[in-house]
């Protein structure tokens, strides 16, 4: 039986072994592990589905394979005799190189129907018109290339079906897929600094996956920043009360400044839902619950893990939720369920001194904040005196093609709010 490597979530291309728990000779049953992958946001443990002998390894550890390649085989009926006389495994390919399926495989094998596995190189729009016709895979892929306008095609196929054979009737001819502007080309920069005393460090699949995805997301989302200052004398003190009160209920519970800002996030959501909006092409989706990722850092990389439903939560559950996304990030142990979709994101480095910054957008969410560190200011007070203040610094990234400039504003208003009076963050406490 041949063992493929899967995917874990749909636009996972591809995936590196990362460990083999069993050798070439071992016997495995259904549910033993048998090997270990990471993608660029988790890893993963792969349990054996077959019981029988594992004679062949194709992929060593840390070689980046795609979705669908064949990495190993197990044979379900060999017996001890033939495991004392399995032939060498052919030589296994060099750590960092990438195998395409037909490589790893020699040939192109037609996979098993009910076990295939898809792998999304390239989408090129959803499979439906706003008004509900169908247009089939090749039908936008031809159009995508040629910029046919989908959207002015009458389907000829079954029940109004847009078909490839309606965008050739277009005549329009296929170009090339416009390119992202590149810089040097890495042989010129590697040369520029051949005398520079330097190491080499091999991109793994999660770096390049933050490297593609945020060249992508600043080359095709108008970002524009919003940014307001947010007192948090009044957040402050009602934070040391919580806590002493749960010092008092669980010994160890303590709620962080983070949390209250993902809790004032989804109440500011929930009043200007205009706000909670995901641009999908040719709709705009409006989400009816606050779904917030919380950008972690990693080693190596950056993930965002996503709360759901912040606005049903209390404080203390959404606390709890972090903390337990968060350690399973570090682990890189998140499931593809964990880390996809969202509302909207937030991305903290007050903890490092930064004051202010502003964040790139995570597609296909439509909104980021950037939150800054706190810090004391002088503030003049009613009567003309001045009194000094806790204050910290958030921007608002948005993508004007879901959220207008007075939307963001908005949104943004309604945190200040929820922050500087936080009393309402605790009504589910």
């Amino acid at each position: 039986m041949d063992i493929l490597m899967p995917q874990l979530g749909e636009t996972v291309t591809e995936g590196t072994v990362s460990l083999w728990v069993k050798a070439v000779g071992d016997t495995v049953q259904p549910g033993d592990p048998l090997f270990e992958i990471e993608t660029d946001k988790s890893s993963m443990e792969i349990p054996a589905t077959c019981a029988g002998v594992l004679t062949d390894i194709r992929v060593q550890k840390g070689v980046v394979v795609a979705v669908g390649t064949v990495v190993a085989i197990i044979t379900e009926t060999a017996t001890a005799g033939q495991r004392d006389s399995l032939p060498s495994a052919a030589p296994l390919p060099a750590a960092g190189a990438i195998i395409a399926p037909a490589t790893a495989v020699g040939v192109q094998r037609q996979l098993d129907p009910h076990q295939a596995v898809v792998t999304p190189r390239e989408h090129y729009g959803p499979g439906r018109r706003a008004d509900g016709v169908a247009i089939t895979p090749l039908a936008r892929r031809l159009a995508s290339l040629a910029g046919v306008d989908l959207g002015q095609l009458k389907g000829t196929g079954p029940k109004g079906r847009i078909t490839a054979r309606d965008v050739a009737a277009t005549n329009a001819k296929p170009s090339a897929r416009p390119a992202f502007a590149s810089g040097a080309a890495a042989s010129d920069i590697v040369a520029l600094y051949a005398d520079v005393p330097h190491d080499v460090l091999p991109l793994d699949g999660m770096r390049k996956a933050i490297a593609r995805r945020l060249l992508e997301s600043k080359q095709t989302i108008p970002h524009f920043y919003l940014t307001v200052p947010v007192f948090l004398d009044a957040l402050n003190t009602l934070r040391e009360d919580a806590n002493a009160a749960l010092s008092e209920r669980a010994a160890g519970q303590k709620l962080s400044v983070t949390d209250l800002i993902i809790k004032a996030l989804a109440v500011a959501l929930q009043q200007v839902p205009e706000a909670n909006v995901i641009w999908a092409e040719d709709r705009i989706l409006q989400l009816r619950r606050a779904d917030i990722g919380i950008a972690v850092a990693i080693e190596g990389g950056l993930v965002t893990p996503v709360i759901r439903d912040v606005g049903s939560k209390s404080v203390t559950t959404v606390s709890a939720e972090l903390k337990a996304l968060a350690n399973r990030a570090r682990g890189r142990k998140l499931q593809p369920a964990e880390y996809q979709g969202g509302s909207i994101a937030i991305s903290n480095l007050g903890m490092f001194g930064i004051q202010e910054f502003s964040a790139i957008i995570n597609p296909p969410q439509s909104a980021i904040l950037a939150v800054g560190a706190a810090q004391r200011v002088a503030v003049e007070t009613d009567t003309g005196g001045v009194r000094f203040a806790s204050q910290m610094t958030v921007t608002l990234s948005c993508d004007h093609r879901a959220i207008d400039g007075a939307v963001g504003a908005r949104l943004l208003a309604a945190f200040k709010s929820a922050i500087e009076h936080p009393l309402r963050l605790f009504v589910q406490f």
